[in-house]
């Protein structure tokens, strides 16, 4: 009895304690290293139930914004349609609390033969020892 009543006194710190993860650079890196296996899987088991990925490009002046894993997931897949070949090279990882970021050299060939290469970054805003929201920016050459 005494045992229930002090592990039913723990609870609440052992559930903080777990939702108060602390995300380290090995799990960016195995991120990147997701991303550049193209394992959607892998990729969106980093990612929490209602994350957001903000594209680099798109419509509005945040790029184009995609809520949750099902729309996360497609928008990733598609990127890996339009480059068959990408990668994101040298990654360098950095963290700081809940916040982080990523920078990279982003190389791909589009199916007509158009190569592209460009360095670019994610900010990345991190709950529960996963990513909530993947904010992506990177240069744009002509």
């Amino acid at each position: 009895m005494r045992f229930a009543l002090t592990l039913l006194l723990l609870f609440p710190a052992i559930l903080m304690a777990q939702s108060n993860r602390e995300v380290a650079e090995a799990f960016l890196q195995s991120f990147a290293d997701a991303f550049n296996a193209h394992d959607l899987d892998e990729i969106m088991s980093h990612m929490t139930d209602d994350c957001v990925f903000e594209a680099s490009a798109g419509p509005d002046v945040d790029g184009e914004k995609f809520t949750g894993q099902d729309q996360v997931r497609k928008a990733f897949e598609d990127v890996f349609i339009t480059y068959p070949d990408a990668r994101w090279n040298n990654p360098r990882h950095f963290i700081s609390g809940n916040r982080g970021f990523s920078e990279w050299t982003f190389t791909g060939t589009r199916k007509d033969g158009t190569r592209v290469e460009v360095t670019g970054c994610d900010l990345f805003t991190f709950e529960n020892g996963k990513i909530a929201i993947k904010n992506s920016y990177r240069k744009n050459r002509r």
